[in-house]
């Protein structure tokens, strides 16, 4: 199991607050976006990154039996993530790759459109990831809830 949402949403604005006051104001169509909105925008794309996990599982398992379990126990989305996934349904590896790739993406694109919140936006993603690579390190270190998917084999 990846860091918990909650985890996520306080790096994630504390990152998007620090990076909002740094990159100074954020216009898009000729609008400045309050920097209280660039810091909302900042903690839910923190958070939401992590819907690709749904993607992932439907990939790896065939089923979307844990996108449906969220459907009929939303309360487990934000207080029971444990019960979401299985074992290897998402998988360290393919997780952090879907982020980059994602990560990557959303950041070019808003470079084209407002140089400011494409840095908001690079600063929170590299923030999320860095704290799904510590996660997952500590998680490794341990041998505690990590599957055989979820490592990397040896080669000898």
């Amino acid at each position: 199991m990846p860091i918990y949402s909650i985890h996520h949403a306080i790096v994630s604005f504390v990152v998007a607050g620090i990076v909002a006051v740094a990159v100074g104001p954020v216009e898009l169509a000729g609008a400045v976006v309050p920097a209280t909105a660039v810091v909302g925008y900042g903690t839910v794309l923190g958070v939401a990154i992590d819907l690709d996990h749904f993607v992932i599982a439907r990939y790896r398992t065939g089923t979307w039996d844990s996108f449906r379990f969220c459907l009929s126990h939303p309360l487990a989305a934000f207080a029971e993530q444990d019960r979401i996934f299985e074992g290897g349904d998402v998988g360290a590896l393919s997780r952090l790759l879907s982020h980059l790739l994602l990560a990557g993406i959303a950041v070019i694109g808003l470079a084209l459109v407002a140089v400011p919140l494409a840095v908001v936006t690079a600063a929170v993603l590299y923030a999320h990831v860095v704290a799904d690579v510590a996660w997952d390190i500590r998680r490794l270190g341990r041998r505690t809830d990590v599957s055989v998917d979820e490592t990397i084999p040896s080669r000898r």
